[in-house]
């Protein structure tokens, strides 16, 4: 059966921005805000951070739920692992998540600027460059038959897609506009020469596109 590359529950606002300006240690998201971003994610009976019984069922919490089904890998840019620009300073800063990982797979963070695999718990990222072709080919060989997961940023999704290699997209729009920033796309509809597409509206606000090939 053949491993697929799949984008799940990337969030974008509906200007199409993944991501505002101005990424810092104090804010991953730049001038966005992830909690505003994410909500429809965090409200679900799923969300894996819920510290509370409840939560919204239907669409939007099959799909948090489905996040991790069957995959073997990740694949993201190096904005999504930390803030840093450039060479390395040093090699402490370890990604957003500290130790406890949502991955617990390997992970490949493209990079032009070489850096040792790090191991958090039962996650490693492995620090890679090359062309989108080639980096799919080691997340595969790592995911071993299971399918990889396309965890963005925007700008790394794109790269991915204009390369042929996405087989199927979930991209959530929240009803905020950011106006600048990493964007995924003017509209939607720019992928349907490629795609199969449904639009689905979620009762918690956000609109769902499912792209497959």
């Amino acid at each position: 059966m053949a491993q697929l590359l799949k984008v799940q529950n990337f969030t974008v606002s509906s200007d199409g921005y993944g991501a505002g300006t101005g990424q810092s240690l104090e804010h991953p998201f730049g001038h966005a805000d992830p909690r505003v971003m994410m909500a429809w994610a965090g409200a679900t009976d799923s969300w894996p951070n819920r510290t509370e019984p409840g939560g919204s069922r239907g669409l939007d919490d099959f799909l948090v739920r489905d996040f991790s089904r069957n995959i073997g890998a990740e694949i993201m840019g190096r904005n999504k692992f930390g803030p840093v620009r450039g060479e390395w300073p040093d090699l402490e800063w370890g990604g957003w998540w500290g130790d406890d990982t949502p991955f617990h797979t390997p992970v490949f963070v493209l990079t032009h600027f070489p850096r040792p695999a790090l191991t958090k718990g039962d996650t490693t990222f492995h620090f890679v460059g090359g062309d989108p072709a080639d980096v799919f080919a080691q997340a595969k060989q790592a995911a071993e038959g299971r399918d990889v997961r396309l965890g963005g940023g925007a700008q790394t999704v794109r790269e991915f897609l204009d390369a042929g290699l996405v087989d199927s997209l979930h991209v959530a729009v929240a009803p905020v506009e950011l106006g600048d920033g990493s964007r995924l796309w003017t509209t939607p509809d720019e992928l349907d020469d490629r795609y199969e597409h449904d639009v689905v509206p979620s009762p918690s606000g956000v609109v769902h596109h499912l792209f497959w090939r």
